[in-house]
């Protein structure tokens, strides 16, 4: 199934106001904001996919680690930012051009500076892959160190 450029979202979710280098290329992408989560979705299309035509294991992961983040951010109470320390991916099975793809998250925990979360990337509803994610907490003026 071919994805009309200006295909919508399904009802609540809307466009995702946060964007980076690396995901402004798989725009639209779309967010639901729960209070347990962020779910980020996008219909995949052409440039989501790889060589055999099946949506890019990569972008899969992008977006679990996106989704985990932003639900712990939530969950913080959105005062800290998050960085990714771990995350293992589960793939189980491919996703396919023209399937609406969401990435739900389930906040696990929070420590004192870590926060633990999984995700569920699926496809039209079937799961595709499953991530866990560590995170940690650090504070929004903080800057990563320069090499």
């Amino acid at each position: 199934m071919v994805v009309a450029p200006d295909q919508p979202p399904p009802e609540g979710f809307a466009l995702h106001g946060r964007t980076s280098p690396l995901t402004d290329p798989w725009a639209p992408i779309y967010a639901r904001t729960t209070p347990q989560a962020v779910v980020l979705g996008l219909w995949a299309r052409e440039p989501h996919v790889n060589g055999r035509g099946f949506v890019h294991g990569g972008l899969i992961m992008a977006l679990c680690d996106n989704a985990m983040g932003l639900s712990c951010v939530q969950a913080a109470g959105g005062e800290a930012s998050m960085l990714t320390v771990n995350m293992t991916v589960d793939f189980l099975e491919a996703a396919q051009i023209g399937q609406w793809l969401t990435f739900e998250t389930e906040f696990v925990r929070a420590g004192g500076t870590l926060a633990f979360a999984q995700a569920f990337a699926r496809a039209d509803g079937v799961p595709c892959a499953r991530a866990n994610g560590v995170f940690r907490q650090v504070r929004r003026d903080a800057r990563p160190a320069k090499d």
